[in-house]
């Protein structure tokens, strides 16, 4: 392929990839702050998980900030069609070439794969050499709305879009799969910011509830700082021993659990 029509397609995923996140990102964060913030607000007002309520300015904020990392996705759209141009990529057309159960598998392998490095990079940026320049801005919500979910400082958006390379350099996957995989991580990240704890009081109890990351979990990260560093599965918390000792105790008050009901 020519490299002027490389570029053209470039630049084609760009304003197509930015359009597709703003859509998906606007649409499950306008649902999920009508949700709670308005439709249902006094029904779920005893599962708001602080007692902080966000300022306009914050929300404003966070708007700004969210437009500007969809920017920086665009752009790395961009530059992975060129590379798929160029065939340095491992992205496939045809799903016959890997199957159905590859198609689905490859899912869960990527969402795997983006919570361990979610984990070790959002560690990263949490270092005081490295905290102020790249993670500080998605800091400023102490009290995060769903809007906070791509609220990232510049270098942070760069950081976050690298699973994308990352995912489609070193394994086989294809391009519907791969919008299935940002479909949910922007549903999973915007629920993790709602405010509100959405699952049941029995859920620390359940198996997902070993497994899944909950609401509280991420909302104590952004009060807390120092624990709660995961995404979606509450695996390398557990591992590094970096749980909130207070976790526990704080989704039994956001999800109405009898006190003491999850303490053994």
């Amino acid at each position: 392929m020519p490299a002027h029509e490389k570029l053209i397609r470039a630049l084609g995923g760009l304003l197509g990839g930015s359009l597709n996140q703003l859509f998906w990102y606007a649409l499950l964060a306008c649902g999920v702050w009508l949700f709670f913030s308005l439709v249902f607000r006094a029904r779920f007002r005893h599962r708001r998980i602080s007692r902080q309520e966000p300022t306009r300015r914050q929300v404003g904020r966070e708007l700004l900030f969210s437009l500007r990392s969809i920017i920086v996705f665009g752009v790395v759209t961009g530059a992975v069609v060129y590379a798929a141009c160029s065939g340095w990529t491992r992205l496939y057309v045809s799903i016959d070439d890997y199957g159905w159960g590859w198609f689905v598998l490859s899912i869960v392998v990527m969402i795997v794969v983006h919570d361990a490095y979610f984990y070790w990079t959002h560690r990263l940026m949490h270092h005081p050499r490295l905290y102020r320049a790249m993670h500080h801005a998605h800091h400023l919500s102490m009290s995060p709305t769903p809007w906070a979910a791509y609220a990232f400082s510049t270098a942070e958006a760069f950081v976050q879009a690298g699973i994308g390379p990352l995912i489609v350099f070193t394994m086989p996957v294809h391009p519907a799969a791969f919008g299935l995989f940002m479909v949910w991580q922007i549903a999973f990240n915007v629920f993790g910011h709602c405010g509100y704890e959405i699952y049941p009081h029995w859920f620390l109890k359940s198996r997902a509830g070993l497994l899944l990351n909950s609401v509280t979990h991420h909302a104590m990260h952004h009060e807390k700082f120092r624990s709660n560093y995961g995404l979606y599965f509450n695996v390398w918390d557990r591992l590094m021993g970096t749980n909130h000792p207070d976790y526990e105790q704080r989704f039994e008050l956001a999800s109405g659990a009898p006190q003491g009901s999850l303490r053994h």
